[in-house]
């Protein structure tokens, strides 16, 4: 199983991310446009500020759940598809919530 190769800091940070639902949100709006996007991209579509939004980008890349590129004082955020992948989640994370 891919998650053996994991330590328990690896997988408590992964857990950590994925135990707040705009993280989750989050993801699926990155999965949905399937391209990388900016905290204000994605502020747009959620009821968050940009600091909250930031946040949420740190702990989703700290997590490896993410990549940042960043462009002069731009950071694009896009989704690690290959561990999304291996953790099978983003049928999980596509499933269709209500956004509130």
């Amino acid at each position: 199983m891919f998650l053996e190769n994991y330590n328990e800091n690896d997988l408590a940070k992964i857990f950590k991310a994925l135990s707040d639902p705009n993280r989750i949100k989050i993801l699926k709006i990155l999965i949905e446009n399937q391209t990388e996007m900016t905290c204000g991209e994605v502020s747009s579509h959620l009821k968050l500020s940009l600091s909250t939004v930031s946040y949420h980008f740190k702990i989703l890349r700290h997590a490896g759940l993410t990549k940042m590129r960043k462009e002069g004082h731009e950071k694009y955020l896009s989704v690690n598809q290959p561990l999304l992948n291996k953790l099978n989640l983003i049928p999980v994370i596509k499933k269709d919530f209500t956004l509130k």
